[in-house]
C-alpha cells in the first residue's frame, strides 16, 4: 500500500516543496523522499521591515506555488499540506495573499504558531530512535524564528518558539531583552538535565555546516567546530564567504548569524555536540498529513 504526499513550507528565508512517497507495510508507514525543491523568496526582508509583502514578492509567491502544484501534479501527488510560518505571521497582507493563492492554485496555506511549528518539527521522532540516556534539544533556525523542542524520558518536554531568527539579526530587529528572554527559558527548562543534553539541529544553515564540515552521516558536530566555524565565516566578506565555501548569496548572508544562535542555545543548555539528521519543517508537515489521513474515516477504504 503506497501513497505520494507533499508538503509546502513558505519560510522566511525560503519555499521548499518536499514529495515522499508513504508505504505502509505491516501497519507501520515508512516515507522516502522523492523531491525536494527550495526558492529562496526571502519574504522576511520585506516583512521584518515594513510589515507587509511587497507586490514584487507576491507575486514570487504565485509563480512559486504555481510552479510547486505543476510538479505535484506531474509526480501524481495524492495529497498537499501547505503551511507557512514567521514571516506570514508578521505580515498585514498575508491574508489577501493566502485567498490569491487558493483562487488561483486551489492550495490552501495555513499560518501556523511558533508553538505548532515547533510540535511539527518535533513530527519527525529523530530522538525516539537515539539513546534513552540522554535528553535531546531540537533547535530549529529559520528566518524570523527559532523553534526548540525539548525531549526527554521518552516524553515531550516542552515546545517553544522565539522571534529571533537570520533575517531579524540580519535587519538588526532582535534586542538584547529577546536574547535574554531564550536564555532564561532554556536554563531554567534544561536545569534538571545539565551535561545530558545533546542537539538535534534542522534548518538549511545547519544542514549546509555539516556539508562543509564533511563529516560522516550519523556523526554529531561539537559546540566548539561550530564556534570556529562562526569566527572563521565571519572574518570573511559575502562575497568571500560565497566563493570559499561555494554558497548562494541567499546561504552565505544568513550563515554567520544561525551559527551564532545554534552556538547560543547549546551553550545555555550545556549541550556539547548537535545531531544534524537532515529534517525541517517539511518533513514534520508530511509525518502529519499521513497521520491526518490515517485518522481519517475513508483511509482504509481509499488505501
Amino acid at each position: 500500500m503506497k501513497m505520494r504526499l507533499a508538503a509546502i513550507d513558505i519560510g522566511s528565508n525560503a519555499a521548499r516543496l518536499l514529495i515522499s512517497d508513504v508505504t505502509i507495510n505491516n501497519g507501520k508507514a515508512e516515507f522516502s523522499k522523492i523531491n525536494l525543491v527550495r526558492v529562496p523568496l526571502r519574504l522576511g526582508f520585506d516583512v521584518f521591515e515594513k510589515m507587509e509583502i511587497s507586490p514584487e514578492k507576491t507575486t514570487m509567491i504565485l509563480h512559486t506555488i504555481r510552479a510547486y502544484q505543476h510538479l505535484c501534479q506531474a509526480y501524481e501527488v495524492d495529497y498537499i499540506k501547505a503551511a507557512a510560518t514567521s514571516a506570514m505571521r508578521d505580515a498585514s497582507n498575508a491574508g489577501a495573499i493566502i485567498d490569491q493563492v487558493k483562487e488561483e492554485t486551489g492550495i490552501l496555506i495555513e499560518v501556523i504558531s511558533g508553538g505548532s511549528e515547533a510540535k511539527l518539527i518535533y513530527e519527525n521522532h529523530i530522538a525516539e530512535n537515539l539513546d534513552k540516556e540522554h535528553a535531546y534539544l531540537y533547535i530549529d533556525v529559520g528566518g524570523g524564528s527559532t523553534e526548540l523542542t525539548f525531549f526527554a524520558g521518552n516524553k515531550l518536554v516542552f515546545s517553544a518558539s522565539f522571534n529571533i531568527g537570520t533575517i531579524r539579526l540580519l535587519k538588526n530587529q532582535v534586542t538584547v531583552e529577546q536574547w535574554d528572554g531564550m536564555k532564561e527559558y532554556i536554563k531554567r527548562e534544561t536545569r534538571n538535565y545539565l551535561n545530558n543534553i545533546i542537539a538535534i539541529g534542522s534548518g538549511g544553515n545547519i544542514n549546509k555546516v555539516f556539508s562543509i564540515s564533511k563529516r560522516k552521516e550519523g556523526k554529531p558536530l561539537p559546540i566548539e567546530l561550530l564556534k570556529d566555524y562562526y569566527k572563521e565565516f565571519s572574518s570573511f566578506s559575502l562575497e568571500d564567504r560565497m566563493r570559499l565555501y561555494k554558497l548562494r548569496e541567499d546561504r552565505a548572508d544568513v550563515i554567520v548569524p544561525a551559527l551564532q544562535i545554534y552556538i547560543n542555545a547549546m551553550r545555555w543548555a550545556n549541550a556539547a555536540e548537535i545531531y544534524v539528521p537532515k529534517i525541517g519543517l517539511a518533513d514534520g508537515l508530511i509525518q502529519h498529513l499521513y497521520a491526518d489521513l490515517k485518522n481519517s474515516p475513508t483511509f482504509s477504504q481509499n488505501f
